[in-house]
């Protein structure tokens, strides 16, 4: 589930607590937790509901004006069934502190290389977290677009394998593109 920068500022601001999306099937549960920019956010409810289920108060609190607003921009979404999503902030992102722990134990890296391992093992195509990790340092602040055509996969592809670096605190995204992370840059070097 993303958010709009704006958006996760007022989540951040306490402005923003509910979001609504359409999906086939949700792609979070109640319990669950979601890492953003801004932090961990606690998924409090999802649930499954219609138009005329939502009030005023749900789209105020989904960051729009009025329910008039929020009603056209979920009518320009894809097919699904429509669900309501309330959080709150939890707490800091752990990636934060994970990409700048660049002093790494024996034990932290035999985790971060099976879990690399993992990754390419699963991939339909081929091993890709070394590529991706030499791309990102060889091209600080590019495009996404860019680095996944280079790569030769698709954007919204490219983007989910580097939000899984992420996960591991190896990469860090910029306004445009990316980065390595100390983190990252002290992992490259032990795989090169």
């Amino acid at each position: 589930m993303l958010f709009k920068r704006a958006t996760l500022d007022a989540i951040a601001a306490g402005q923003v607590t509910v979001a609504f999306r359409r999906w086939r099937r949700p792609t979070v549960r109640t319990g669950g937790a979601l890492a953003t920019p801004i932090g961990v956010l606690a998924v409090d409810a999802v649930e499954k509901v219609t138009l005329n289920d939502i009030t005023a108060s749900d789209a105020r609190a989904a960051g729009h004006q009025n329910l008039e607003e929020l009603t056209i921009q979920l009518a320009q979404r894809r097919a699904g069934s429509l669900y309501r999503i309330a959080f709150h902030v939890e707490g800091a992102d752990p990636r934060i502190a994970l990409r700048s722990r660049a002093r790494l134990s024996a034990h932290d890296l035999a985790d971060v290389q099976e879990r690399l391992a993992r990754w390419d093992r699963g991939s339909r195509t081929g091993p890709w977290t070394q590529t991706y990790l030499a791309l990102i340092e060889q091209h600080p602040g590019v495009r996404a677009p860019s680095l996944a055509e280079e790569v030769g996969v698709v954007t919204a592809r490219f983007k989910a394998n580097v939000r899984k670096l992420k996960l591991l605190g190896l990469t860090e995204s910029l306004e445009v593109g990316y980065r390595l992370s100390p983190r990252g840059k002290a992992v490259i070097r032990v795989l090169q």
